[in-house]
């Protein structure tokens, strides 16, 4: 595939001057005044902040190279004005976004109905903005969903498709960091996931790539990633702690956590994960600060929670799934899958510390029931309090260990 220069030219009639093409000039002004802290910001690092030059070469070299990966030449200087919008139409029509995607650690996971993930959020927050409900259909194979693209089944892909697959199925791509790479393989994602759609003029991919190069959105881009970090088990000595903790300790708690599970209406997996973070399936455990047991609950808790013994496995469990059904219940109005992270955060730090966020994030002008939000909230701040960045740690992780949970057994 012939190589896409980034400022790409035409002449326009009514001016002497050509003119970009594709995203306009301010555009790219505000994504090559990010460059040099993007990393600072999103990942809380402190590298010496680039040059001006340096960046804006770096830039310059990333978004003609990668940007929008294999969106056709052709395309990119006559999309501003062509008609071609069939997905467009149709998905406002339908007030529905249909994606075609392949469950994987860097597009979603879909565990028992539940779906999220690290390409499905950036999906979703582009069907926000289209004002869309966004709906997912699940796909054996890349090649398959970039199938559905083709015959009109569904709107875009989400996949980690190669360019040449992409370009075989004669379908245009667009990078989901925008060429930032190193964002996602930082996090253990596939540096080279994607949307394809069917046309580069539909406007459906042209203000999809407006969306994912925009400048708040390469910062929220880089902290979801963040969240989504697939490396924790994939160091060797926590994968096979995990691993022994699951072989040598679950089998005597099994049936505790589905029964607890069923009786508050969680998933016992997600219990699991829970109960790894926080003993690694110890009964036993007592922490320095008097925390005890499977689900280490302090004794103010466990009395809450009516629990006698924290020893007891069973109760433990009980005792950790009843307050964890208490903090889904103070977020009841946060839609999921965002309402089980705030649930998570808050059964760590207390829900008074949570809804705070919130008030100071909808003062800034967001959305207080976005996870991504409140996530980068405390992300920002985890410098100043301490508490952030461990909240953030053990959702993570959480989430981490349920998804390498739900893999095992899919």
């Amino acid at each position: 595939m012939q190589r896409i220069a980034y400022r790409l030219k035409r002449k326009d009639k009514s001016h002497s001057n050509p003119v970009v093409s594709h995203l306009p000039s301010q555009s790219f002004k505000r994504v090559n005044r990010f460059v040099p802290t993007l990393f600072y910001t999103a990942f809380g690092t402190k590298k010496p902040l680039a040059s001006k030059k340096f960046a804006k070469t770096k830039m310059l070299v990333q978004i003609s190279s990668i940007a929008l990966l294999s969106l056709p030449a052709k395309s990119l200087t006559t999309s501003l004005f062509s008609t071609d919008s069939v997905a467009y139409d149709k998905v406002m029509a339908s007030n529905t976004l249909t994606l075609a995607s392949v469950k994987g650690d860097s597009t979603y996971f879909a565990t028992d109905g539940f779906q999220h993930g690290f390409g499905y959020d950036i999906a979703r927050s582009y069907a926000n903005q289209l004002g869309v409900t966004l709906q997912v259909q699940d796909y054996a194979n890349e090649a398959q969903a970039l199938q559905a693209v083709r015959q009109g089944k569904a709107d875009m892909a989400l996949t980690t498709a190669s360019t040449k697959l992409t370009e075989d199925t004669g379908l245009s791509a667009i990078n989901i960091s925008c060429g930032f790479d190193t964002t996602l393989a930082t996090n253990g994602l596939h540096p080279k996931t994607n949307w394809a759609f069917r046309s580069g003029n539909d406007p459906l991919a042209i203000k999809a790539s407006d969306f994912l190069c925009e400048n708040g959105q390469l910062i929220n881009t880089a902290k979801i990633a963040n969240f989504y970090d697939q490396t924790l088990l994939k160091d060797d000595y926590n994968r096979e702690h995990f691993e022994q903790a699951l072989t040598a300790n679950l089998p005597h708690y099994k049936s505790s956590f589905q029964q607890q599970a069923d009786t508050y209406d969680h998933d016992w997996q997600l219990l699991v994960a829970m109960g790894y973070q926080e003993s690694h399936l110890d009964a036993n455990a007592t922490s320095p600060t008097g925390v005890r047991g499977l689900m280490m609950l302090t004794n103010n808790t466990a009395k809450a929670m009516g629990v006698s013994d924290r020893i007891d496995p069973y109760q433990s469990i009980g005792g950790g799934a009843r307050y964890l059904e208490q903090m889904k219940a103070e977020f009841r109005d946060v839609p999921n899958p965002d309402r089980l992270w705030f649930a998570l955060a808050s059964y760590n730090m207390g829900p008074n510390a949570v809804k705070s966020i919130q008030s100071k994030v909808a003062k800034a002008g967001q959305d207080p029931k976005s996870w991504t939000n409140v996530y980068a909230y405390m992300s920002d701040h985890a410098g100043s309090n301490s508490r952030y960045t461990q909240c953030m740690h053990y959702v993570t992780n959480i989430r981490s260990y349920l998804e390498s949970l739900k893999m095992r057994t899919a």
